[in-house]
């Protein structure tokens, strides 16, 4: 079992910067992939960042490329999200997921069964 707690939400206006914290605990040894993920009021959770323990590139939806960037501590298992320029559309509730799953270019679809999903923290951007 893992837990996840997110951390670092808040408003912001547009062109604004946020960064997100999250610590994760219990058996994470054998997940090798975090990634962060939002959910906007009625739209479904997308993915948004992941990225692997043992390096590689980090994975990025297309429309956060450039402005958003995935950090992972391994020592403090945690991982971070640090956006910048936001935009109102970015706008939603950010979860971190952790997983053990192939290296994908597109490893988001392989979070479908995961199922420790935290309470979140939530940003606003307003224009």
């Amino acid at each position: 079992q893992v837990q996840l707690v997110e951390s670092g939400g808040g408003s912001v206006q547009s062109g604004g910067s946020l960064r997100l914290s999250c610590v994760a605990s219990g058996y994470t040894a054998s997940r090798n992939c975090m990634a962060w993920f939002r959910q906007a009021p009625g739209k479904e959770r997308e993915g948004v960042a992941a990225i692997y323990r043992r390096g590689g590139r980090p994975r990025y939806a297309d429309s956060v490329k450039g402005r958003f960037t995935i950090s992972l501590d391994n020592a403090k298992n945690t991982v971070y999200l640090q956006m910048n320029s936001l935009k109102p559309e970015d706008t939603g509730m950010y979860y971190c997921a952790a997983q053990s799953i192939p290296f994908e270019d597109d490893p988001f679809p392989f979070f479908r069964t995961f199922r420790g999903w935290g309470q979140g923290t939530q940003v606003t951007v307003s224009s």
